[in-house]
C-alpha cells in the first residue's frame, strides 16, 4: 500500500514570493513556533485530490488516468492570494486567478480516481489552498473558522498588527503573490512523519504535462 494525493506545485518564483511574505509575519508575537508549526517548504503543494492508502497494484492504472485527465486539460494561470483558518487550526493561503479551472481540474482528478474504486477525500477541495502551517493546542484561534482577504501587491506585510492568532491570519490576508502558468499536476507519495522536523515527506511519483 501506498498513501497518494495529486498536486499542483507553484513554480520556485511564487514560493519565493510567499517565503519573504511569512518571514515578515513570523517576525511578529503570533508568528513564533511556539504558537504555530510552520510547513517546510518542501511540503507547500495545492491539493487536487487525496487518495489515502491505494494498492500497489492500482498505481499504473490511476497514472494513465491521471495522464488523459492531463492530455483533456489545457494550462492554466494561478496566484497565491488571501489567507484563512480551517477549524481553527490549519493556516492556508488561498489562490487567485483561474480557480474555475483549479475546482475544474480537482474534479476530473477525484473522477479518475473512483474509476479505480478509490475514493478522494473531499477536504476543503472547493477552497483550494496551500498549507502553510498549523497553529498549535492551546494558541488563541481567530474568530471565525476561515476566510480570505485580497489586496496588496507584494510581501512588505510587517506593518500588519500581529497580537495573536487572528492578527496573524488578517496579516496574510491580504497576500498578492506572483500570476504563474499551471502546466502539470504531479501524483505523489506522502510520508507522514517522516520529513524535515517530524512532518510529513513527499515524493513526486509521476509528473503529468497539462496539453488539452
Amino acid at each position: 500500500m501506498v498513501r497518494l494525493f495529486v498536486a499542483v506545485t507553484p513554480p520556485a518564483a511564487a514560493l519565493d514570493h510567499l517565503d519573504l511574505a511569512l518571514a515578515a509575519v513570523r517576525r511578529g508575537p503570533a508568528g513564533r513556533d511556539d504558537v504555530v508549526r510552520w510547513s517546510a517548504r518542501e511540503t507547500w503543494h495545492v491539493t487536487a485530490a487525496f487518495f489515502g492508502e491505494v494498492p500497489d497494484g492500482r498505481v499504473p492504472a490511476l497514472v494513465d488516468q491521471l495522464g488523459a485527465v492531463a492530455a483533456s486539460t489545457a494550462p492554466y494561470d494561478l496566484e497565491l492570494r488571501g489567507a484563512g483558518l480551517f477549524a481553527h487550526r490549519t493556516l492556508w493561503v488561498g489562490l487567485g486567478g483561474d480557480g474555475g479551472r483549479q475546482r475544474g481540474l480537482a474534479t476530473a482528478v477525484a473522477g479518475a480516481g473512483e474509476a479505480l474504486g478509490l475514493e478522494a477525500d473531499g477536504r476543503a477541495r472547493e477552497r483550494a489552498h496551500l498549507t502553510v502551517g498549523r497553529v498549535r493546542v492551546g494558541s488563541r484561534p481567530a474568530g471565525r473558522g476561515s476566510g480570505a482577504g485580497r489586496g496588496g501587491s507584494g510581501p512588505g506585510l510587517a506593518g500588519r498588527p500581529t497580537g495573536g492568532v487572528d492578527a496573524l491570519v488578517g496579516a496574510l490576508s491580504v497576500y498578492v503573490g506572483p500570476l504563474w502558468r499551471v502546466g502539470e499536476i504531479t501524483l505523489q507519495r506522502s510520508e507522514p512523519g517522516a520529513g524535515r522536523g517530524g512532518g510529513p515527506r513527499y515524493t513526486v511519483l509521476h509528473r503529468a504535462e497539462l496539453v488539452g
